[in-house]
């Protein structure tokens, strides 16, 4: 049977590159359906096209299907159901709202009802080879210590309603795997190309470039509180291979995946090494987290400096990711997470370049 590839997320810059990998890595074979909302046509067009021109793909191989997560059956009509129904045999849930600040009645709507309703769509693929689920690394809320890739455990708290969110999601698509073949991969914080810097947006660790570039005209930066927890940052072509991979392997059903860096560095040497590459300095003295907090409960203040205040969370949580089953799995293939120092120099390069497009930058609230 030719492969039938479901992607929801599209056109999202994880999604877009997953889709080129994974044909890639079927030779250009099989057939690529999108859903995507009714809003998203004009943007979804654009990049199906690239992607057909960039690989000489046939234009019936690539299918775009409008429709909503969060509604019953994904609102997809009753003709395309039928095709759906016969051709799919491998699912990619990655839509989801990933903003730090989320409130919590659209995480809930998006993260949580919008995977219930994939997950019922899914039980009805006579011909599903594989359900590969994006959750994240950061369903372990508040919890601290070595945390593990067979662990899913209800934590004290969360950090942001984000969290909490995808951990609720990730526990309807725990149950599921008693009937269907799933693949649940956590990745850790996502960053851009380890090779181009490419990205789409600047958040996660471009919070602290952010940071960086408009204290630039100081003579001194300090250090934000004492940085010692480690910082778990993936590039997404890390993430992208080792997932392709993954939901093709026999023996990855049925389990779930730390995406993370094995070698993490703490959040104080990150600061160090972006500080050194982007301004060609070093820290002095330190503000504690508390007033770095107050300061980003300021609205024009965080919008002046670009940077989420419940970023800051991240710097102060002492958790550390296995991801054993990750490595051994991958070994075969010779995937392995870059180390994030040798990552920098394209990053920041990256980031000098577009800093200034709107586009790449969120609104921060």
């Amino acid at each position: 049977m030719v492969k039938g590839f479901f992607f929801t997320g599209f056109p999202g810059f994880i999604c877009n590159q997953l889709i080129r990998e994974v044909l890639k890595s079927n030779q250009l074979n099989g057939s690529v359906f999108v859903l995507i909302l009714p809003d998203m046509v004009a943007s979804a067009k654009k990049e199906s096209a690239a992607i057909i021109a960039e690989y000489g793909l046939d234009e019936s191989t690539f299918h775009i299907i409008v429709g909503d997560i969060t509604k019953p059956f994904l609102a997809i009509t009753e003709e395309e159901q039928e095709v759906l129904q016969h051709r799919v045999t491998h699912v990619f849930h990655l839509a989801a709202i990933y903003d730090l600040a989320v409130p919590r009645d659209i995480a809930q709507k998006v993260n949580v009802n919008g995977t219930e309703n994939v997950n019922e769509w899914v039980r009805r693929l006579p011909n599903l080879d594989r359900y590969i689920y994006f959750s994240t690394a950061y369903v372990v809320g508040n919890r601290e210590g070595t945390l593990y890739e067979t662990e899913l455990i209800a934590p004290p708290g969360f950090k942001n309603h984000y969290e909490q969110t995808k951990y609720e999601a990730e526990v309807l698509v725990e149950t599921l795997k008693k009937e269907v073949p799933v693949t649940i991969i956590r990745p850790g914080i996502v960053k851009g190309h380890s090779n181009t810097g490419e990205t789409i947006k600047f958040d996660g660790p471009y919070f602290i470039m952010n940071f960086l570039d408009r204290l630039k005209f100081l003579p001194l930066i300090p250090r934000l509180g004492k940085g010692e927890a480690f910082v778990n940052l993936v590039p997404i072509d890390y993430i992208i291979k080792a997932t392709t991979y993954l939901s093709q392997l026999d023996k990855a059903a049925g389990k779930t995946y730390h995406l993370t860096d094995p070698h993490p560095y703490r959040a104080s040497e990150i600061y160090e090494i972006m500080m050194q590459e982007m301004l060609n300095k070093q820290p002095k003295g330190m503000i504690p987290l508390t007033i770095g907090k107050w300061f980003l409960s300021i609205k024009p203040l965080r919008k002046f400096l670009g940077v989420e205040k419940e970023a800051l969370d991240y710097f102060t949580w002492k958790g550390q990711f296995d991801c054993t089953h990750a490595v051994t799995d991958l070994k075969e293939s010779g995937i392995a997470c870059p180390d994030f120092k040798d990552g920098v120099k394209p990053m920041t390069a990256f980031y000098l370049q577009e800093k200034n497009n709107p586009t790449f930058q969120i609104n921060i609230l």
